[in-house]
């Protein structure tokens, strides 16, 4: 056993039940599903959000740049501050204020008490991603780890994918806040799962925020975290807007909007899994296609979306890119910081965060300012930065041959 087992008991995975193992990599995944949900729940409801609480769609896309931003900068601190905290523990008190804030987004009178509730929000879910980013090596045998990351992983980009179209649905079926009332209520059924599935989980190290800011000193994290940076702000600055750009493009109501979505979510589970598959080999070469797909689909859009079953393969193509963007950036940064894996991932995090604020932000000016369709090319110029920085930029040596 090492040094931190023999002082508190907890048996090492490969001593474990599997079963009891792979149950607490399920509740990870369930709680990454969670956050992300959470996350972008406003992407889909913009419309009434902004209705309800009397501003404009481009104000309303404020609660997803507010609950990023603090996301962002939450994330490397928490896992600073944490030090030697038990991570069940940590997790179950971040999951509960995750908790809070959809209850409170969901109440809201105002923007105002919108805006607290995001930022809640934004601090359970910095937390509880970089936390459970590097916690399935510890619940598996060895020879399980890939499978058991690559699981925990799926939460967040099944969510990217699935729980907008969800939120959508049951925000026209039962009005927006009951989106955000079923989001506090998964959040609970995860607070019992990993309170009862995860063993205790002594910090294996304190990490000081400076040994993870030290990081960007590594020339292939860095143009990770710069590809993320494009990628990520480059679809959240059309994929925030993307309900009102169908109704004036397409002309489609709520209905629509939602089946719309659906079908770009299952595209993009099955653009994790194949990505997932790719980025193990090259994650450079996966990320060059997912770059430039995502960059033609997105500028595509507005000329081709005017017919509805040309917005409906658009909408399943820009789902099969952008449902492999999180696997495959990850799996990049954790190649290239093997030794390093949950100050890694809090910095991905964060980056990460940052970049769906920035873009939410990006959308919403060249929304207000310019017309609603502007934000489609935004983001493809900003697909086409990701695509030249990976072929131009550092990358890891590949798991698997390239």
């Amino acid at each position: 056993m090492t040094q931190v087992e023999e002082s508190t008991g907890t048996p090492p995975a490969r001593q474990r039940s599997p079963l009891s193992g792979w149950l607490g990599v399920v509740a990870l995944a369930l709680g990454t599903f969670t956050v992300v949900t959470s996350e972008m729940l406003p992407v889909g409801l913009l419309t009434p959000m902004g209705e309800s609480l009397r501003v404009s769609e481009g104000v309303a896309g404020l609660t997803l740049t507010i609950t990023g931003l603090v996301a962002a900068v939450s994330s490397p601190v928490l896992v600073s501050m944490l030090g030697r905290t038990d991570r069940r523990m940590a997790l179950c008190a971040l999951v509960a204020v995750l908790v809070i804030g959809n209850l409170g987004a969901a109440w809201a009178p105002n923007f105002g008490i919108m805006v607290v509730a995001r930022i809640l929000v934004g601090i359970g879910m910095g937390g509880v991603w970089a936390i459970a980013a590097g916690l399935a090596v510890r619940l598996v045998p060895a020879k399980s780890v890939g499978p058991a990351t690559s699981l925990v992983f799926s939460g967040i980009a099944v969510a990217s994918v699935l729980g907008v179209p969800a939120g959508t649905y049951l925000g026209a079926a039962a009005g927006w806040r009951s989106a955000f009332l079923a989001a506090a209520g998964l959040g609970l059924v995860v607070l019992v799962a990993a309170a009862v599935l995860l063993p205790r989980l002594p910090a294996e190290r304190a990490i000081p925020l400076g040994g993870v800011m030290g990081l960007f000193g590594n020339a292939q994290v860095r143009t990770g975290l710069i590809v993320v940076g494009f990628v990520v702000t480059g679809h959240f600055a059309a994929y925030t807007y993307i309900r009102p750009v169908l109704e004036d493009v397409s002309g489609v109501g709520a209905g629509m909007i939602g089946t719309l979505l659906l079908v770009y979510g299952v595209a993009g589970v099955a653009g994790n899994f194949l990505a997932g598959a790719g980025a193990a080999r090259s994650p450079r070469r996966t990320l060059l296609v997912i770059s430039a797909v995502m960059a033609a689909t997105v500028i595509a859009l507005p000329w081709l979306g005017g017919s509805v079953a040309l917005a409906t393969v658009l909408m399943a193509v820009w789902g099969l890119s952008y449902g492999g963007v999180s696997v495959s950036t990850q799996t990049w940064i954790l190649l290239a910081s093997p030794d390093a894996r949950e100050a890694a991932s809090s910095l991905f995090v964060g980056v990460f965060n940052g970049a769906i604020a920035l873009g939410a932000l990006i959308g919403g000016l060249a929304a207000d300012g310019i017309g609603i369709t502007a934000v489609m090319w935004v983001g493809g110029a900003l697909a086409v930065g990701a695509l030249v920085t990976t072929t131009v930029g550092r990358s890891p040596t590949p798991a698997v041959g390239a």
